[in-house]
């Protein structure tokens, strides 16, 4: 039986650093982030406010490019359509308009925001399909509601006609959705796209996500503090921490059997079946301007020793495929 062929990464994100510059200095909201994503694969961002995760997830789609006051370092290995890598860090004016819509695209957190209140769904969803497909109006507009009509948005060409304002938040994430296909990316970033929903309208959200990825074969960075949510649609977790990633697997493995006491603190903040509260993770993350140059998590984690206050904690390789920042990853309960 011959050998299976090794899939080059869509995206390669090596040593990836954010920083912002600030009245006390630089920031760096992200540090020395790797991870890679192979087409057709989710891989998951997963961490508290202020993890570092949705920079992370905007570092790729090169949404702080060209903003003052904002640093960003190291390489983004993209692999380029007709073969061969870019660096994405490297793309300045039209390369980085060819980029984002055609070749990554992101859904954001707050639909509302996201879409112009003062133009009809449809309107926005052609004026998108013109400026990347470079069609007419009237084929554009026929395309507009093919689009929500895929993203499951009954009655499509009546609701093409409508305001935000008009449409429920499930719906408006729908269309904030569609909006992001419109240029068929080959990548998309969800950045919390569910939080603002109810529970009911979370899982039809993660269930579109999932059925589109699997029709349009397209990867996915998805962005969220929710395991429950991730559990359903990631292959792949990095978990962050204070800007560092501090584990990294298969979702299967991060979820079954975590490698950092981090992540064993965020499962433990899942309600569980037997109606347990959720334990809460005590303390809070280190200052970010000043952030302390041992583990980050020692302050808060259960299973420090002072070791973990010796120096900066490395990633370990801890199997195939796994890595953790942690001293003591084989004690993790």
């Amino acid at each position: 039986m011959n050998a299976p062929v090794a899939i080059s990464p869509l995206l390669q994100a090596e040593r990836l650093s954010v920083a912002f510059r600030g009245a006390k200095g630089w920031l760096t909201a992200v540090e020395d982030v790797s991870f890679a994503v192979p087409p057709g694969e989710t891989l998951a961002l997963v961490g508290e406010s202020g993890s570092g995760k949705s920079v992370t997830a905007m570092a790729v789609a090169r949404l702080h490019a060209g903003a003052a006051g904002t640093r960003s370092t190291g390489a983004l290995r993209w692999q380029a359509r007709e073969g061969g890598t870019t660096d994405l860090l490297a793309l300045r004016g039209e390369g980085l308009r060819r980029l984002r819509g055609r070749e990554i695209a992101v859904v954001f957190q707050d639909p509302g925001s996201a879409l112009d209140p003062l133009f009809t769904i449809g309107d926005q969803i052609a004026e998108t399909l013109r400026h990347l497909r470079d069609i007419g109006r009237r084929e554009a507009a026929d395309k507009a509601v093919a689009l929500l009509g895929l993203v499951g948005i009954p009655d499509p060409t009546r609701r093409a006609g409508e305001f935000p304002h008009q449409l429920s938040g499930g719906m408006r994430q729908r269309a904030v959705i569609a909006l992001a296909l419109a240029g068929e990316p080959r990548l998309l970033i969800a950045d919390e796209p569910t939080t603002a929903l109810d529970v009911t309208i979370q899982a039809q959200i993660v269930d579109l996500l999932r059925d589109l990825q699997a029709r349009n074969g397209m990867a996915m960075i998805f962005v969220s503090h929710d395991l429950g949510l991730v559990a359903e649609l990631a292959h792949r977790i990095c978990v962050l921490y204070a800007g560092q990633v501090v584990e990294e697997g298969t979702a299967a493995e991060v979820l079954a059997a975590p490698r950092h006491p981090y992540t064993r603190a965020l499962l433990d903040c899942i309600p569980s079946l037997e109606g347990e509260p959720p334990r809460g993770i005590p303390g809070l993350m280190p200052n970010p301007l000043a952030p302390p140059p041992h583990c980050r998590f020692a302050d808060r984690c259960a299973l420090v020793v002072p070791a973990c206050r010796a120096g900066p904690v490395p990633l370990f390789d801890v199997a195939p495929g796994r890595r953790s920042r942690c001293l003591r990853w084989e004690e993790v309960p």
